[in-house]
């Protein structure tokens, strides 16, 4: 190993062999809120699921919200990982790490609202015995399971080099209960590496393979979710768009959602060597590009509506514009599109500086909430509005839908801590990778300028 590749182990392991007083307090206050909600969830339990905001109409609400939302930032890994390893981008290697934690870990929390939404959950395993083949909820369920498994495989795969790394590294480390423990976990994970060409060779050709199936994998598992809504006759969900609708916003919001990772991994752990401008740069033209693309959907949902303008669409489109539900839907608009445009534009004038960089995080911030909301006012207000001449029908939330929210996404930040301490947040083996074919390429440069200059002499 030269020196440089060194450097870069060492500085890269640094956020895994040291914990901060801020790392033990997000994972306490973690900890409080999960408890808090687990609390809530076993109160649910006993009690049943009239202790929600629930009811025989509104059959859905903040669970299904938040398992559309998880399920949608999991589409980071999809994005950054698959598709960027397939175009052989070079920048996105300091982010595929984190894509893919964020990946796994939002299938897991959002598959676990599921669960949460069900009241009786142990009911999970009898789907593939009681459910009707063509109905979307069983094909929702069997495509997340696919996305899920594949999504762990895509993850673990990259990691087997680092594995071996760090099993080198605690093999060298003063004899204690904790290092052999570690030593013997990272040696059952690197599964024999020795960093061989034939080893190699394998690992690309088994990424690449990955990263061409995970990508339809990825886009039949929200289309499915969206089918579940679209393949009905209630106002507001049945549309024709809604596939591509939902595939597009789980994209947009999975983009902002490793923007604000990897701002957040930079600032505690500075990593500004590795993540730079031009990361941020790249990302946001990507969230930009996004954001045009979700605008045109949104406009063409409710333009096309209005325009029909039957009786049912115009009462639904009255409440989310000016009615019970306009907080909500104006919140989505100003916050999750309108605002974070313009502070993309305004980064776009200097990407080479902090205030950029606190202009993108700021523009994913606004754009992760303004989602959620949006999730929200798919489902709700559609299943308020009566079929017959009756009242809208009224949801508010509970304390424990509430709790067990807040304690989704506690679960989240806290699984993402603990695999920071368990592997490494950026690729070490892909950076030092891409810093070998960096020195071989500007080595040929200076000897080909070397040879010209020696033939024009």
């Amino acid at each position: 190993m030269n020196k440089e590749s060194k450097k870069i182990q060492d500085e890269l392991l640094k956020p895994m062999l040291t914990t901060t007083r801020s790392y033990w307090f997000v994972v306490l206050i973690s900890l409080i809120i999960i408890a808090i909600g687990t609390i809530a969830w076993l109160y649910q339990v006993i009690n049943g699921l009239w202790v929600t905001g629930l009811s025989h109409r509104i059959f859905w609400g903040i669970y299904i919200s938040n398992f559309i939302f998880f399920i949608g930032i999991s589409y980071s890994g999809t994005l950054i990982s698959a598709i960027l390893r397939l175009t052989k981008a070079g920048w996105r290697t300091p982010l595929t790490r984190m894509a893919e934690q964020i990946t796994v870990i939002g299938i897991i929390v959002g598959f676990t609202m599921i669960l949460i939404d069900m009241g009786r959950p142990e009911r999970v395993f009898l789907v593939p015995y009681a459910s009707r083949l063509q109905s979307p909820l069983f094909w929702d369920m069997l495509s997340i399971s696919t996305y899920l498994v594949a999504s762990l495989i895509f993850f673990y795969l990259p990691l087997i080099p680092d594995m071996a790394i760090l099993r080198d590294y605690f093999a060298g480390q003063p004899a204690s209960r904790i290092n052999n423990l570690r030593r013997h976990f990272y040696s059952f994970l690197a599964i024999r590496w020795k960093g061989t060409e034939a080893q190699k060779k394998a690992l690309h050709k088994a990424m690449g393979f990955m990263s061409v199936i995970l990508i339809p994998i990825a886009i039949m598992s929200h289309t499915v979710i969206a089918f579940i809504f679209a393949m009905t006759w209630r106002v507001g969900w049945h549309s024709t768009i809604f596939g591509p609708y939902f595939v597009v916003a789980a994209i947009f919001s999975g983009t902002a959602a490793i923007i604000i990772v990897m701002t957040i991994m930079r600032k505690v752990y500075n990593l500004q060597d590795y993540i730079t401008f031009k990361h941020y740069r790249n990302m946001a033209y990507v969230l930009f590009l996004l954001l045009g693309g979700y605008l045109y959907f949104t406009v063409t949902e409710y333009f096309t509506t209005a325009y029909r303008a039957s009786i049912h669409d115009m009462e639904l489109l009255e409440e989310l514009f000016f009615g019970r539900y306009a907080w909500y839907f104006w919140f989505f608009i100003i916050i999750g599109m309108l605002i974070p445009g313009l502070l993309l534009l305004i980064a776009s004038w200097k990407y080479e500086s902090e205030t950029a960089v606190k202009a993108i995080f700021t523009a994913s911030v606004f754009i992760v909430l303004g989602m959620w909301v949006k999730r929200y006012i798919i489902i709700v207000p559609a299943l308020a509005r009566p079929f017959v001449e009756e009242d809208w029908s009224i949801y508010n939330p509970t304390w424990v839908e509430w709790a067990i929210t807040f304690a989704g996404g506690a679960a989240f930040i806290l699984t993402f801590a603990v695999f920071t301490k368990l592997f490494p947040i950026i690729s070490i083996w892909e950076i030092q990778e891409e810093y070998e074919k960096e020195h071989i390429t500007k080595i040929s440069k200076i000897l080909e300028s070397g040879k010209l200059t020696t033939e024009k002499e």
